[in-house]
């Protein structure tokens, strides 16, 4: 924070007037009215909101621009969106589609479509549920296997390489709010 001669360990934003409108940046700590509640900015978004908005675009811009790079290490020919399958796959095994659709968040069309092209490429193997003659159990192939084990550890390599800075703590805190946010974003 800036000291701005008040006293009061408010920061002052160059431009605007006392009284006038806060400017919303992320290094601003949040203004706080006479009554003692955090102001709302203009447009009704507090600023951790629009701080988490502005965090998470980046990062899932960054995130769409590897995700074709990470497929591409797998197999030259998959598309991008298929590489979180496989990796479901490889965490729990054998799934049914339906449930590969649910967790991903496609219908039904989109993933007989992924699964095929999947099935093209020798990365996953399809097999009836025995426990339901009308449904199939979709699971990687020993080449699948392989190939996405393979991208996993050096994309975990590049996290250890990347975050070698952070406190241990604090990457598992992370994970733990991250994955608090995927549940809660799933509802």
């Amino acid at each position: 924070m800036h000291e701005d001669g008040n006293g009061d360990g408010r920061g002052s934003t160059p431009g605007v007037p006392p009284g006038g409108a806060p400017r919303v940046s992320p290094d601003d700590a949040p203004e706080v009215s006479p009554g003692g509640a955090p102001e709302v900015p203009p447009g009704g978004a507090d600023r951790e909101f629009l701080s988490l908005e502005r965090e998470l675009t980046v990062l899932l811009r960054r995130a769409r621009a590897n995700q074709g790079e990470t497929a591409r290490e797998v197999h030259p020919d998959l598309e991008p969106a298929a590489y979180g399958l496989l990796v479901r796959l490889e965490e729990l095994g054998r799934q049914r589609a339906t449930e590969l659709a649910a967790y991903i968040g496609v219908g039904k069309a989109t993933m007989s479509r992924q699964l095929r092209a999947l099935e093209q490429l020798g990365l996953v193997t399809r097999e009836p549920d025995p426990a339901d003659g009308r449904a199939w159990l979709v699971a990687l192939t020993e080449e699948g296997r392989t190939r996405v084990g393979r991208v996993r550890e050096a994309r975990r390599a590049r996290y250890v390489s990347q975050l070698a800075h952070w406190d241990r703590g604090a990457v598992a805190e992370l994970a733990r709010l991250l994955h608090e946010l995927n549940q809660g974003m799933a509802k």
